[in-house]
């Protein structure tokens, strides 16, 4: 059973130019920024952590996940607009003509070797990158300096960046033929889908980076109960509360954690997915959902959900079935996290929060409990997913949980309104896995957050 609500928090306007209420503060909720990053930092994510970062993740983390992946060489084709997903990651975003970026693993450890036309080349040796560059005319093909590295390190197998995931899906059409026809037989005998060992390497965070999530979650989580104190019933609408969190981006200069046609994400009615928020006005029983995520550094995004109940004028508290609903939704955000474990399978962990989900009595949900997070809101790594019985898995619930991954993931209650739509309630946390199992990047909510009414 659902563990009894604990308090419930009153939230009232501040600055934005609603209807100033009545406020009494979680302080949980607030201790979000107790790392002394928020909307009053002026500057909490300037400079550019990401050349070091991205050097160590190659040195450190790219020569496991190739011997887990049985890769012995991975080949990454880099080019001037519509770039390949990996081209940040190993330095090759700045492509002008075609580039080749090879990575070599042997006894004496990571190689690696960038083929780049003149004037990139000299930008690339300057970085220092790669271990080598090698310089080729402009206008003269690629394919054969590709050649002579393969014959020079015989690697046995070869990874390519094609697969099912658009993360790992971006050697194109008329690159694969171009490679097909520039290189012997072979060599493209040996080549093999890159997914396995993308999803691998980047799946895992290194120590610095989960700190800048860690920060970066605080903020998401502080602006969106800043968003519900501006808020009340019968004058704000799911549009005004979007407002105030694009206008906290803008001042802090971050961007959006996914498309902004959806971010953030407002909704106080039935359920409407990933969808742009409406001018509807919220309205006493309504429970208000904010999905938002924010993107830091331009490389590192937070996912994370907080819900409101709107209560009519002259309550003090929800009715007993809104608290029991929150608590069944909060219950099974606990079990998957409780679940998420080092070694434990994505949909095991699903699993968890669907075994609560349905002893709740909610009706079914389509959505699976979570996924990785951090340079897309839907990062590479193992789904949390995959837990309904008699569902076919596929692939990415199947892999395992590491310490190091990152998740948003839910707990979940969905009942049917009265005109035959749906209502859901998913509480949406942001976690780490850890040796001893997952820990929270931020606190989580615990409590509905109440908004009165006029």
């Amino acid at each position: 059973m659902p563990v009894p609500i604990n308090r419930t928090t009153t939230l009232r306007a501040k600055s934005y130019p609603f209807i100033p209420l009545v406020v009494v503060l979680l302080p949980i909720l607030w201790t979000g920024c107790s790392s002394g990053v928020g909307s009053s930092d002026p500057a909490p994510f300037s400079g550019d952590p990401w050349p070091d970062i991205r050097a160590e993740r190659i040195a450190t983390l790219l020569p496991s996940a190739m011997r887990e992946n049985d890769i012995d060489a991975w080949m990454i084709i880099c080019r001037e607009n519509n770039n390949d997903p990996m081209a940040a990651h190993v330095g090759c975003e700045n492509a002008g003509g075609s580039a080749a970026f090879l990575f070599f693993l042997g006894e004496n450890g990571l190689h690696s070797i960038a083929i780049s036309p003149a004037g990139e080349a000299t930008a690339l040796a300057e970085k220092k990158i790669m271990d080598e560059v090698v310089r080729i005319e402009r206008g003269v093909g690629l394919w054969g300096t590709v050649q002579e590295q393969f014959e020079r390190f015989s690697p046995g197998s070869i990874g390519i960046n094609t697969g099912r995931s658009p993360i790992s899906d971006g050697l194109s059409h008329t690159q694969y033929d171009s490679m097909l026809n520039g290189l012997d037989v072979t060599w493209t005998a040996r080549m093999k889908s890159g997914e396995t060992l993308i999803r691998s390497w980047l799946s895992v965070k290194l120590p610095a980076e989960i700190e800048i999530m860690r920060r970066a979650a605080a903020v998401t989580a502080a602006w969106e109960i800043e968003a519900y104190e501006a808020a009340i019933g019968g004058v704000t609408t799911d549009r005004d509360i979007a407002d105030f969190l694009e206008s906290k981006m803008a001042e802090l200069g971050v961007g959006d954690g996914w498309a902004p046609e959806q971010n953030p994400a407002v909704n106080s009615g039935k359920d409407r997915g990933h969808s742009h928020p409406t001018n509807r006005v919220i309205q006493p029983g309504d429970f208000i959902q904010i999905d938002f995520g924010i993107r830091v550094y331009d490389r590192w995004v937070t996912d994370i959900q907080r819900f409101a109940y709107v209560l009519a004028p002259g309550e003090s508290e929800p009715p007993q079935d809104a608290i029991t609903k929150w608590e069944a939704a909060r219950a099974g955000s606990r079990a998957a996290f409780d679940a998420m474990k080092p070694g434990a399978t994505g949909n095991e962990v699903d699993r968890a929060q669907r075994i609560v989900l349905e002893q709740n009595g909610s009706i079914p949900v389509m959505w699976g409990t979570g996924h990785p997070v951090g340079y897309w809101a839907h990062d590479s790594g193992p789904g949390l997913s995959g837990g309904r019985l008699g569902r076919e898995l596929t692939i990415s619930p199947t892999q395992v949980l590491k310490v190091g991954m990152t998740f948003a993931f839910d707990g979940f209650h969905s009942w049917q309104l009265s005109d035959s739509t749906t209502k859901t309630i998913s509480v949406e946390e942001m976690a780490v896995i850890t040796d001893n199992g997952a820990e929270w990047l931020t606190p989580p909510q615990e409590d509905l957050i109440l908004i009165h009414s006029n």
